[in-house]
């Protein structure tokens, strides 16, 4: 029968894992504290304008941007997640409880999966439109409601699962050195699940540039085409371009 460590402390675990644990204040840490609230405040704003902004302006209301919005707001539960993480951090990180470290990570985890996860619905919502020519998407309101459900279904069930079972607390051998609490079974697959989803993405992507640019090729062979379809072709070019633009700045 497994021994478990149910009664241990955070810092037992870390020891276990060989992984520094501070008990006090070094000059790096109230640095990484300061510049990671700082950070959190200036995502939680500009995410709450985005918002805002979309709710408010009707011209903001096709799927494409609800699914913006919905980016938005993951981000912003990212921003909430990484202010929590800096006030429980550094030498407050051995006076931690397992459930509230657990919940730490919970939500830095939830946050960047429903932000991976987002960005592939986007990506398909996208590829749906270039390929029917539509600037913007026929989804009903209902069905762009229900994936937004399991977008964040999804988030909290991968970050959800180390809390209720896939963990180390009775297997210390399996206790990740980057996450002494976290079971490296998981972290293997919670890290492959988001890789996966980013290179559809890419493959995703990939076929929008090959199919638009064979469109804009024969665009510009052909005199033929009606000045609205150009308009179209134009504007769905714009928008994968935007789209684009800030993945690139997420993965910098």
């Amino acid at each position: 029968m497994k021994q478990c460590f149910y009664n241990e402390s955070v810092g037992f675990f870390y020891n276990n894992s060989r992984k520094e644990l501070t008990s006090y204040w070094r000059t790096k840490d109230v640095l990484v504290v300061a510049l990671g609230l700082t950070v959190s405040v200036i995502v939680l704003l500009t995410n709450l304008l985005v918002i805002a902004a979309i709710v408010i302006n009707r011209r903001f209301h096709y799927p494409i941007y609800y699914l913006l919005g919905n980016l938005a707001a993951a981000d912003l539960f990212a921003g909430i997640a990484y202010m929590f993480l800096m006030f429980h951090t550094g030498p407050r990180t051995a006076e931690l409880s397992l459930k509230t470290w657990f919940i730490r990570q919970s939500l830095l985890d939830t946050s960047l999966t429903a932000s991976v996860v987002n960005l592939l619905a986007i990506a398909v919502e996208r590829h749906q439109t270039v390929l029917t020519m539509q600037l913007h998407s026929k989804m009903s309101n209902q069905r762009v409601t229900i994936l937004i459900f399991c977008i964040w279904a999804t988030a909290l069930l991968l970050g959800l699962i180390p809390s209720y079972g896939w963990h180390c607390l009775c297997a210390l051998e399996e206790c990740s050195s980057m996450a002494p609490l976290y079971s490296r079974s998981y972290l293997t697959f919670w890290a492959i699940s988001n890789l996966l989803v980013f290179l559809l993405m890419a493959v995703v992507y990939a076929h929008i540039f090959i199919y638009v640019k064979r469109k804009m090729g024969r665009m510009s062979a052909h005199t033929s085409f009606h000045p609205r379809y150009r308009e179209t072709v134009v504007g769905l070019v714009k928008t994968v371009t935007i789209i684009l633009g800030e993945l690139g700045g997420r993965a910098e």
